[in-house]
C-alpha cells in the first residue's frame, strides 16, 4: 500500500514543515510506514483538477491512502472537496486528513455520517450560489441596469438562471445535477449551453 501525503501552499510565509512534521506523527500513530510528500505552491482558487493533486489521485489504486494536513488544503470549496472524496473512494483511496483528526478509509460510521454531512453542506453552498446571484440581479434591476437576454439563440426557460448555472458550473457541479435542479435533461442543457457559448468541458 502507499502513503502519498498532498502539501498545498499558496504563499511563501506558509509553514510546510509545520504540515510535514503534523502528518508524519499521524502517520506513524496510524502506523502507515513510509509516506511520499507532494508539495505544490498554488491558488486554493484553482480547481483540484488543475493541480497535482489529480495526478495522484489517478496514479494511486485500491488500498493506498491519500493524506491531508486539513482538507481545506484538499478543495476550493465544500463541493470540490465532497467531489475529490467521491473520485477517490470509487477507486478505493482511503482519505485522511490530519486537523480534524478524519478517517474515510471504508464503510465505517465516520465514513457514512461525513460523506452525509458533506453532501448536505454542498447542497446548502449551492443554494447560497443561487440565492446570492438572484439578490445580486435584483439588485441591478432596482438600480435600473437593464438586465436583457443573450443576443442570437432563441428564447429558452433556462436563460433566466443562467447567471446561476455558470456560476454552478465554475464551482464544479455537474450537468446532470444542473439539468435536475432546473427541470430540464441533460441533452437539452448541452444543447443550451453549446448555443450560448457556455464552456461545457463540466462532468457530465
Amino acid at each position: 500500500m502507499t502513503t502519498v501525503a498532498y502539501l498545498r501552499v499558496s504563499t511563501d510565509d506558509q509553514d510546510v514543515e509545520k504540515f510535514r512534521a503534523d502528518i508524519l506523527k499521524f502517520a506513524h500513530a496510524q502506523h502507515f510506514g513510509h509516506v511520499d510528500f507532494v508539495e505544490e505552491k498554488v491558488s486554493g482558487r484553482k480547481s483540484w483538477k488543475e493541480r497535482k493533486l489529480k495526478t495522484i489521485i489517478d496514479d494511486l489504486g485500491k488500498g493506498d491512502r491519500l493524506v491531508f494536513p486539513e482538507l481545506t488544503r484538499s478543495g476550493r470549496s465544500t463541493l470540490e472537496v465532497l467531489e475529490i472524496i467521491k473520485t477517490a473512494k470509487e477507486k478505493g483511496i482511503d482519505i485522511f486528513s490530519v486537523k480534524e483528526n478524519l478517517s474515510l478509509n471504508g464503510n465505517d460510521l465516520q465514513t457514512k455520517i461525513m460523506t452525509t454531512l458533506l453532501a448536505l453542506f454542498s447542497e446548502v453552498e449551492r443554494d447560497f450560489i443561487s440565492l446570492r446571484t438572484r439578490e445580486a440581479l435584483a439588485a441591478k434591476k432596482a438600480a435600473g441596469i437593464k438586465l436583457g437576454r443573450p443576443k442570437g439563440p432563441g428564447k429558452s426557460k433556462l436563460d433566466k438562471f443562467r447567471p446561476e448555472i455558470e456560476a454552478l458550473l465554475k464551482d464544479g457541479s455537474t450537468k446532470a445535477f444542473i439539468a435536475k435542479r432546473y427541470k430540464t435533461t441533460p441533452a437539452n442543457l448541452h444543447h443550451w449551453l453549446k448555443k450560448r457559448g457556455i464552456d461545457i468541458k463540466a462532468k457530465a
